[in-house]
């Protein structure tokens, strides 16, 4: 594991204490996989160690289990993630961009060959590049390199197959994510015939059993609408999940069963559903002849009954990112609010993840108008409706969010009050202090 006190690798036995295998202090290190063939640790690497450089230089690096030698296997790329290792230890696949892409918007997928010692011989770029998205390459057992793509439209799952890459199937949801860091996983395989995924639908996540010989996708029945960070063995799926009702929660699903048990919750407060809104998903018009989604939450409070002739106040939610998005799993932040009479709209405005590339490229130099327009047409949209007093309406959101709230409030008439948490409040200086990943983010965005 990686120490993020003094970033250096660290293993630890079993019963004993941890002993670092790095040393020196300026060098950052992510994304593990263990080569048991070779006896090293691959990983990627962040070295700051050049002062002279604009940004520290990124690689894919090799560590020497025996004796801590270490060794750039795959670099001149400004990025590098999800370095993936064959089952037989014969080939490496990895993932690779440059500025001033996100990985969201043109990310390669590289598969090499390992020799004898350790180096990769004859690199091949086997898909991404221009306006593709590439997300979690995985080797599968019967050694077929599986990933996910865009090309579609879509985040998709695709395979290679003697040299070609080929379609698991075309559906339009989204079995892959924005990577806004290591690590990330919506699927894994049970067996070389059977693959576990998730996918998200207008702003819901579903589970699903794939059969890999025939292609057929079959969900698999859960009381999760929120379901990240997948790992798959012949036996059980184990995922964070989450719901209207529930908290998230670890959770590991018997794969025979498909009976669910709750490892961890991350909240144990007990709640009375006379308390809890249930969101309700909605589609509304919005700029351009478009539409847009949000959740909406009324107000809910058995205890206190509104005057039949009063509609509620409502408060809009934008949420950060702004390449992100919002989902409808529990969230006290929200009951307390509509616990106590409001009723709030949750928008997963233009430029939000999980509703296909084109709906993610909406926000594309367009930041602070047309997720502004966005949250203002939701709330016109339930005005419109009769669910909320058109008189009193506020909104509010934290970094990215804080942005949008700032413009909304600076360049429109429409909201009574706003909050900014920690909001972002002058473009140029997060332009010029800001970190090398994120550091040429906003040339896409205005």
């Amino acid at each position: 594991f990686s120490n993020y006190l003094d970033n250096q690798i660290y293993q630890q036995e079993t019963g004993a204490l941890p002993v670092a295998i790095t040393s020196g202090s300026n060098r950052r290190y992510a994304d593990f996989v263990i080569d048991e063939k070779q006896n090293r640790l691959i990983c990627v690497v962040e070295d700051h160690s050049n002062i002279n450089q604009n940004e520290p230089k990124n690689s894919l690096m090799s560590l020497n289990l025996a004796d801590g030698k270490t060794q750039d296997i795959a670099f001149g790329n400004d990025f590098y993630a999800s370095p993936c290792l064959s089952r037989d230890g014969s080939h490496l696949a990895w993932l690779t961009w440059n500025h001033p892409n996100m990985p969201w918007e043109n990310t390669e997928l590289w598969v090499g060959t390992l020799n004898e010692d350790g180096t990769i011989d004859q690199p091949k770029q086997i898909a991404g590049g221009h306006n593709e998205s590439i997300f979690q390459p995985k080797w599968s057992p019967d050694h077929k390199l599986y990933y996910v793509s865009d090309r579609n439209g879509w985040w998709n799952l695709y395979y290679l197959q003697n040299g070609q890459t080929k379609p698991l199937f075309n559906m339009e949801a989204e079995f892959g994510l924005p990577q806004w860091v290591f690590g990330m996983s919506t699927y894994g395989f049970a067996s070389a015939e059977k693959l576990i995924c998730t996918y998200t639908q207008n702003g819901v996540w579903y589970l699903a059993n794939v059969q890999t010989d025939t292609q057929k996708l079959e969900k698999i029945k859960t009381d999760y609408t929120s379901i990240e960070s997948v790992q798959v063995n012949a036996q059980i799926a184990v995922f964070i999940g989450g719901s209207p009702s529930q908290f998230p929660s670890v959770v590991k699903l018997d794969l025979n069963t498909q009976f669910p048990y709750i490892i961890r919750r991350s909240c144990n407060v007990e709640l009375q559903p006379e308390y809890l809104s249930t969101s309700q998903t909605i589609k509304f018009p919005t700029a351009n002849g478009l539409r847009s989604y949000a959740f909406f939450y009324p107000p809910k409070n058995d205890c206190q009954i509104a005057p039949k002739s009063e509609l509620p106040p409502l408060i809009v939610i934008s949420h950060g990112g702004p390449t992100s998005a919002t989902s409808n799993t529990l969230n006290l932040n929200l009951q307390y609010w509509t616990s106590r009479g409001f009723a709030v709209l949750d928008v997963n405005y233009g430029g939000s993840t999980g509703y296909g590339r084109t709906y993610r490229e909406r926000l594309n130099n367009q930041w602070g108008i047309v997720d502004v327009e966005d949250c203002i047409n939701g709330a016109k949209f339930l005005v419109d409706q009769r669910q909320v007093d058109s008189d009193r309406i506020a909104i509010k959101g934290g970094s990215a969010g804080g942005y949008t709230t700032l413009c909304a409030l600076t360049y429109h008439d429409f909201f009574k009050a706003g909050i900014s948490y920690y909001g972002i409040g002058n473009l140029e200086t997060l332009v010029t202090d800001t970190h090398k990943f994120e550091s040429r983010y906003l040339d896409g965005l205005i």
